[in-house]
């Protein structure tokens, strides 16, 4: 048989993982709906000035981008097994000094459960990747797309447990933090299901790995960092504010949970067939409608905050995030080598996250302190996702201009 008829590589390993990376999607992964739906409620109950309401989940964010590239390079040393154990296990940790704060009334104390709930976050961005790492390049876009929609069950399945556990105790929200530990424990053992073998050390002789600059020096590589970090932090920005704009216009705590909940569908559910879509009709293309999709959102907060609106809008912000997203994530998925695997992940979760933390940082100050009232701050937000998405789109642009890289 002839190299040219050949049957393509089996992906049997691949689909495995991609069967636990889904699990662990919608299982660990129901805990960020849980926590960013409550966690600017539980920060408006602890802390002393409003403005810092969103601090708590600001500090997530700011956690996860801290840990990004240690744990990229922890999984490039000691395997993804081991580095998704450690942030399930940094999850743990962070849940349990969130629900000792709930009790002794501490927000400081819940700021720093926030952080360290942080390194389960960075363990979850890097779920998408390791789809990859034993799949073959026709299977790539659909492994990272069905990673994604894992995050469809935890739509369900988050927003439901906040309704259930929120009341559940004397102490608000406190229940909840007992079922996000529970959630990290399970993790625990779902991992070692996984079976991605570690990066192989390079050998004497082999090609020089490039350096983060250089790396960044790729057009590809650099648009596709600017894409996702844009995609990823104003869809952070808005969502981090949405609760509190839901409850500050006079609905109830459940309309606020059932408007993440379709939020995180709207996320979610396209993975199904974003990877086809992207298979299709490139990368690029798919990244460019993201774009406009989370225009579109902006747009429609805009016009009212009938809890239609809210609906609308942020069914079309979890829509555009997951073309934005998946398609910059495959971009530069196919733009490294094996052996700056570790170093390009790193680099890009730690941009990514420390946009993503500027925005959930800025969120409550523009939601709480800069409008005069919940209606203004909410459209102060919206507002502010203009200028990013003309820097995004012009990156976009200036790519597709560029004569194809080889």
């Amino acid at each position: 048989m002839t190299e040219a008829t050949l049957p393509p590589p089996s992906d049997a390993r691949a689909r495995r993982n991609v069967a636990v990376l889904v699990a662990a999607q919608a299982i660990m992964g129901a805990q960020m709906p849980m926590i960013f739906t409550i966690g600017g409620l539980a920060g408006q109950t602890l802390a002393a000035n409003l403005c810092f309401a969103t601090l708590p989940i600001s500090m997530i964010v700011l956690g996860s981008m801290l840990s990004a590239t240690p744990l990229a390079a922890f999984m490039q040393r000691y395997g993804r097994r081991a580095g998704f154990i450690l942030s399930c296990a940094g999850g743990t940790v962070g849940a349990v000094i969130g629900a000792m704060a709930l009790l002794q009334g501490s927000f400081g104390l819940f700021l720093l459960g926030s952080l360290l709930t942080g390194i389960y976050m960075s363990g979850q961005g890097f779920y998408r990747f390791a789809a990859t790492d034993t799949a073959s390049p026709e299977f790539r876009p659909k492994a990272i797309s069905y990673v994604m929609a894992g995050g469809l069950l935890a739509a369900v399945l988050g927003p439901q447990l906040v309704k259930v556990t929120a009341d559940s105790m004397v102490i608000p929200f406190l229940g909840t933090y007992l079922a996000v530990i529970a959630l990290n424990v399970i993790g625990i053992f779902l991992f070692w299901f996984l079976d991605i073998p570690k990066p192989a050390q390079p050998e004497d002789g082999a090609p020089r790995a490039r350096s983060r600059m250089e790396l960044l020096r790729s057009p590809v590589i650099a648009v596709s960092v600017i894409c996702a970090t844009v995609s990823y932090a104003l869809m952070n920005l808005v969502m981090t504010s949405s609760p509190l704009a839901v409850v500050g216009c006079g609905f109830e705590t459940a309309d606020a949970a059932n408007v993440v909940s379709a939020h995180v569908l709207a996320m979610y559910a396209p993975s199904f067939f974003t990877g086809h879509l992207i298979a299709r009709f490139g990368a690029t293309r798919i990244v460019g409608l993201g774009l406009a999709i989370l225009a579109a959102s902006g747009a429609v907060a805009m016009m009212g905050v009938e809890l239609e609106h809210f609906f609308v809008a942020m069914i079309l912000l979890g829509l555009g995030w997951n073309f934005g997203f998946i398609g910059a994530t495959t971009m530069l998925a196919a733009h490294h080598t094996p052996e700056e695997r570790g170093r390009v992940q790193g680099m890009n979760d730690l941009i990514v996250f420390g946009g993503v933390f500027l925005a959930s940082l800025s969120s409550g100050g523009l939601m709480n302190c800069v409008g005069s009232d919940a209606q203004t701050g909410w459209q102060l937000v919206n507002l502010a996702m203009l200028p990013f998405l003309v820097l995004a789109g012009a990156a976009l642009i200036w790519l597709a201009a560029r004569p194809r890289e080889v």
